[in-house]
């Protein structure tokens, strides 16, 4: 597909090769760690080679998803911390699901639930991953007692469902937002797309502040 002429950039492609890197290992986890979470789900560790492949795959792809999520916090931290426009963008979520651009305050680079789904990801793979490694018999079995592998596991199964959840809210926001999705797979957005749901974000990039723009290219 033709990139159009005055397209902005919005994901870099390694953004975007980091991003879905990251989505496929989490996809991964939930598969294989929902084979085991209850014997009715158990028909998905058919997709691993069987219960013991999806016991022994599931933690090492929770070992790369944290490698993975690293790259994602050093490219994306600065852009989701919050401040004041958060707070008023937040007040005004009703005129912004009514598509109500008069009301709607303008925006830097994310908006609040953007930024509200990055840090609950900062905050529950790092859960996941420690308390993973509590429950992870072949390598810390011994070390660890009996109570504490009990704990480890409600924690583990709690913090999962919390990034189950995280996971389908940011997914569809995405497809439910317009183009959206084209920004992570192709890594450009047009100049209304910017306008109308980061708006301060384009007006920097108008001024001439971090401009990220490449040329057309041919199909």
């Amino acid at each position: 597909m033709t990139r159009p002429k005055r397209a902005l950039t919005r994901y870099t492609t390694a953004n975007r090769v980091n991003h879905w890197i990251n989505a496929i290992l989490f996809v991964l986890l939930v598969l294989s760690g929902l084979s085991f979470f209850d014997p009715i789900l158990f028909f998905l560790s058919g997709l691993f080679g069987g219960g013991q492949w999806a016991r022994a795959v599931h933690p090492w792809f929770g070992c790369c998803l944290v490698i993975s999520w690293i790259g994602m916090f050093v490219q994306f931290w600065r852009s989701n911390l919050f401040n004041r426009d958060d707070a008023a963008w937040s007040k005004a979520i009703v005129h912004v699901m009514t598509n109500d651009d008069e009301n709607v305050p303008p925006i830097g680079r994310n908006n609040s639930g953007q930024k509200a789904v990055f840090w609950a990801m900062t905050l529950l793979i790092p859960t996941l991953f420690v308390s993973g490694l509590l429950i992870w018999e072949v390598y810390f079995g011994k070390a660890t007692s009996i109570p504490v592998q009990r704990a480890a596991v409600l924690i583990h199964s709690l913090a999962a469902l919390g990034a189950i959840f995280v996971w389908i809210v940011h997914v569809y926001a995405a497809i439910w937002i317009r183009d959206s999705v084209r920004s992570m797979t192709q890594g450009y957005v047009t100049p209304g797309w910017a306008w109308h749901h980061h708006r301060k974000w384009f007006y920097q990039l108008a001024s001439g502040q971090r401009v990220k723009t490449e040329p057309r290219k041919n199909p």
